[in-house]
């Protein structure tokens, strides 16, 4: 279970994410708090579900959204593209409310739960289920249209020779369509089929939030009421025009007039790259990730490309185009276009992004200061358990590796305030000993380390760990002795059986607790030292092994397998070389006599 106290939330609104150890998420919520609705499921539960989701949590994202009505957007989205299995609601095909302006001969408007890709278009959707057909009781009020399909006649409807209207009833301000009739000018209570398609066009305009147009036309309205002292329609007007004040009917999670696009946030320091990455399809959020990206030298254009390229194939985005807060013109590669919104809803997209972005870059500082905090208080307990001269941020660890006394190597690593640095790494191949001795290798590459740290003037370990019992330690002490640094360093033994800890001099051993920090930490330097060894020694056994068959081709010398080994590593390498890599490396004389030695050798 995860520790929910080493967890930077933000008290904004969003969306959280729990996901398990297999990488799935679990569980999709929402809140206009994050902070306090995720500790929430941490305090003391009764319910059942609950206790098991959140033992099964092992990490927690989250997406910071504009608003409370943003993030419910976001959840539904997000529940139903992971169908989370702890989530029960908002799991059915049910879905939040859209406003159809169907793709047909006098449109209808209406409202619907299910988003059919036929041509027609659709606004929302709608969390305020209520607030959305208020507004279109306004927009009825507004504009007569028809809402049933079935009480007409389609034939009538769909005959287009015939220049027909709707039969429209009005009364106290309210509009009602009975029907289809014959255009004729007696009829005054007919509307024509243009008339109609341009209240559909007011009617587009207000669902996309631009009420400009319809505010004007409207006054122009009401103005002529008043003009022909028609007071109590020029009243109904302006009431219409007070509801359409207070109306907010856009969302920024969703929105039909950018349907596919992907939104790209991206800042930097002097070392890093901070990029937040947004998936939008059909208007709606159905995929986010903030990453951390060290900086290159060269080529960072290139690498910019390759991470947008991997996250697209990562959410399988065909989408050709890309918004951000920089000009990606000249990273971009093919048919995908980019530009940088300045106003809109395009720009507040980007400006989510970039709120996830900087709020993901506050996390990791925070985690990597709680890390060195930790780790700093790792190595001051380490220090006082086993009574160092001072706290080991620099420490040093040798191991020794051969298999029957061949190829003896030995390796060190250094960490640095308890972290590994592995630029720091050395490897050694004994020189020394041609037999088994761990006691004689450990002097040598004791001797080979320190004598070169002297002579360069670089600093001393404060801490060196040998990997081995008493036996080994006491072949490193006295080569410390003999560079007189013996007693500027600390220098401890671990033996593998018991993991004990052996002291210069002292017979007793100290044992650490098997779960302590102090004793974690050790086992993880005397480990890396040990692997970094035995590669170094698998490297050199398949190095004998290539220079070893390499010596039975005759006309083959040291010089050239030296070239063999380092171009291609192994011998199944060289028999599959190209011929003209080959003559390339070593010359078509040599290569001749290579081919024809593998060619004589029987398959199998």
């Amino acid at each position: 279970m995860i520790d929910i106290r080493k967890i930077d939330l933000p008290s904004s609104p969003g969306v959280y994410k729990f996901i398990n150890k297999n990488s799935d998420i679990i569980y999709v919520g929402k809140s206009k708090s994050l902070e306090k609705r995720v500790k929430s499921y941490f305090q003391k539960q009764s319910n059942n579900k609950i206790s098991k989701m959140v033992n099964e949590i092992t990490k927690i994202d989250f997406v910071i959204s504009n608003s409370e009505h943003d993030a419910l957007l976001l959840e539904n989205n997000l529940i139903k593209e992971y169908k989370p299995k702890f989530n029960i609601l908002l799991r059915d095909d049910k879905t939040y409310p859209w406003v159809c302006i169907k793709k047909e001969r006098f449109p209808r408007v209406f409202l619907t739960r299910k988003y059919i890709n036929d041509g027609s278009e659709y606004f929302g959707p709608y969390t305020n289920v209520k607030s959305i057909n208020s507004l279109l009781n306004v927009i009825n009020n507004i504009y007569p249209i028809r809402v049933s399909n079935y009480n007409f006649s389609q034939k009538k409807i769909n005959d287009k020779k015939k220049k027909i209207g709707l039969i429209i009833h009005s009364k106290n301000g309210h509009s009602l369509i009975l029907g289809f009739e014959e255009l004729s000018n007696e009829n005054k209570n007919l509307m024509s089929e243009d008339t109609y398609i341009e209240n559909i066009k007011y009617i587009r305009e207000i669902l996309n939030g631009n009420f400009k147009n319809v505010k004007e036309h409207l006054l122009k309205q009401m103005k002529n009421f008043s003009k022909n002292l028609e007071f109590e329609k020029s009243q109904n007007i302006k009431e219409k025009l007070e509801l359409l004040d207070t109306y907010q009917s856009k969302s920024i999670i969703v929105n039909d007039k950018y349907s596919n696009l992907d939104v790209i946030g991206i800042i930097e320091d002097e070392k890093y790259y901070f990029i937040n990455y947004i998936k939008i399809n059909n208007g709606m959020i159905i995929g986010s990730e903030s990453l951390k990206t060290k900086k290159k030298l060269i080529f960072i254009e290139k690498e910019l490309r390759q991470i947008i390229m991997d996250l697209k194939f990562k959410y399988n985005s065909l989408n050709n185009t890309i918004i951000s807060n920089i000009k990606l013109d000249n990273i971009l590669s093919g048919n995908l276009e980019s530009y940088v919104p300045k106003v809109g809803d395009k720009k507040k997209l980007v400006d989510m992004s970039l709120k996830n972005l900087l709020f993901f870059k506050k996390n990791l500082y925070n985690e990597k200061k709680e890390r060195k905090t930790k780790k700093l208080s790792v190595l001051i307990d380490l220090k006082n358990k086993l009574n160092l001269k001072k706290i080991p941020f620099h420490i040093e660890c040798f191991d020794i590796s051969n298999i029957q006394g061949k190829n003896t190597v030995a390796s060190m690593v250094l960490f640095k305030d308890g972290y590994p640095n592995k630029k720091e790494y050395r490897k050694y191949k004994i020189r020394s000993v041609d037999k088994p001795d761990d006691f004689e290798s450990m002097r040598e590459v004791v001797s080979r380390r320190y004598t070169r740290v002297i002579r360069e003037g670089n600093p001393l370990p404060d801490l060196i760990i040998i990997d081995g019992g008493k036996g080994q330690l006491s072949s490193a002490c006295d080569m410390l002795k003999e560079l007189n640094i013996y007693n500027k360093i600390n220098i401890i033994g671990i033996a593998k059986k018991l993991e004990e800890i052996y002291f210069p001099n002292d017979s007793i051993p100290v044992l650490l607790g098997k779960k302590s920090e102090q004793l974690k930490l050790i086992q993880n330097i005397r480990n890396e030292a040990h692997r970094f060894a035995i590669n170094y020694h698998k490297q050199l056994r398949s190095n004998t092994f290539i220079q070893s068959e390499l010596e039975e081709i005759y006309g083959i010398g040291d010089k050239t397998r030296g070239k063999l080994i380092r171009a291609f590593g192994s011998i199944e390498n060289i028999k599959k070389a190209d011929r003209k890599d080959l003559i390339k490396l070593v010359g078509k004389e040599k290569t001749e006599k290579i081919i024809r030695y593998y060619s004589s050798i029987p398959k199998g």
